[in-house]
C-alpha cells in the first residue's frame, strides 16, 4: 500500500480517539481544575486541538498526493512539507506554552489563541484547495469510471465539513482572543464548551466517519488511486 494510504489507514483510528480524548476532558474537568501549575492545564485542553489539526492534515495531504499522482508529479515534497509544518507547529506550540508559564500575561494568552486561529485557517484553506481540486478532478472523470459517483460525494461532503470546523474554530479563537466574555475554557463554562467543541471536533468526526462507514479503510483508499489513474 502507498505509505500516504498507510498513514490515513492509521489515521482512522485517531478520528475515533480525538472526540474521545475531548469527552474526557468534560468527564474529568474537575480534576484538570485541580492540575498545578496552570500551565499543565492549558497543554491538557490543547493537545486534543493538536491531534485534531494533524489527523485531518493527513487526509489533505491524501487528496495532495492523489493530485500530484494524477499529473505525474513526484510527491515528496508534500510528505516532507507535511511533516516540517507539524514539528514547526508543535514546536512553536511548545514554545507558547514555556512562555506562558514563564510570564502567564493576558497578552502571551492572545498570541497563543491567534496562534490556534492562524493554524486553523490555513487548515480550512487547505482542504478548501486540495478537496475542491480533487472534486474537480472526479467530477470531469468519464462516466462510466468505477466509483466515480460515490468517491465525488465523499470528497465534497468531506471536505465541506473540515472546511467549515476549521474555519468556525479560526472565526470562534478570533473572537475569543480579544473578548473576554466569549472565553472557551472549557473548565470555566463546560455546557457552552461542550457545545462549541461539539461543533468544531466531536461531530466533524463523527460524520466523516459515517460518510466513509460503508467501505473497508483499505479498499476505499484503494479506489481512489484506481479513479486518479483513468
Amino acid at each position: 500500500m502507498h505509505p500516504s494510504c498507510q498513514n490515513t489507514v492509521q489515521s482512522s483510528s485517531i478520528w475515533v480517539d480525538n472526540p474521545k480524548a475531548r469527552c474526557s476532558i468534560f468527564a474529568f474537568r474537575r480534576l484538570v481544575q485541580q492540575v498545578n501549575p496552570p500551565i499543565f492545564q492549558h497543554v491538557i485542553l490543547d493537545l486534543p486541538g493538536l491531534a485534531f489539526f494533524t489527523t485531518y492534515a493527513v487526509l489533505a495531504l491524501f487528496w495532495a498526493e492523489i493530485l500530484y499522482q494524477a499529473r505525474g508529479l513526484m510527491t515528496n515534497r508534500l510528505r516532507l512539507g507535511f511533516y516540517t509544518i507539524n514539528v514547526v507547529v508543535y514546536a512553536l506550540q511548545g514554545f507558547l506554552w514555556l512562555c506562558l508559564w514563564w510570564n502567564p500575561n493576558h497578552s502571551m494568552l492572545v498570541i497563543s489563541k491567534l496562534f490556534v486561529a492562524g493554524l486553523s485557517f490555513f487548515t480550512a484553506f487547505g482542504f478548501l484547495l486540495y478537496g475542491g481540486r480533487l472534486f474537480l478532478m472526479l467530477k470531469y472523470f468519464p462516466l462510466e469510471s468505477k466509483g466515480r459517483q460515490q468517491k465525488l460525494r465523499e470528497v465534497g461532503r468531506v471536505a465541506s465539513i473540515c472546511f467549515c470546523c476549521f474555519m468556525a474554530r479560526c472565526i470562534m479563537m478570533c473572537f475569543n482572543a480579544f473578548n473576554k466574555e466569549a472565553d472557551l475554557d472549557v473548565l470555566d463554562h463546560p455546557v457552552l464548551n461542550f457545545f462549541y467543541y461539539l461543533l468544531v471536533e466531536i461531530l466533524p468526526s463523527s460524520l466523516v466517519l459515517y460518510i466513509l462507514r460503508r467501505i473497508p479503510a483499505k479498499l476505499q483508499l484503494s479506489q481512489y488511486h484506481l479513479l486518479s489513474s483513468g
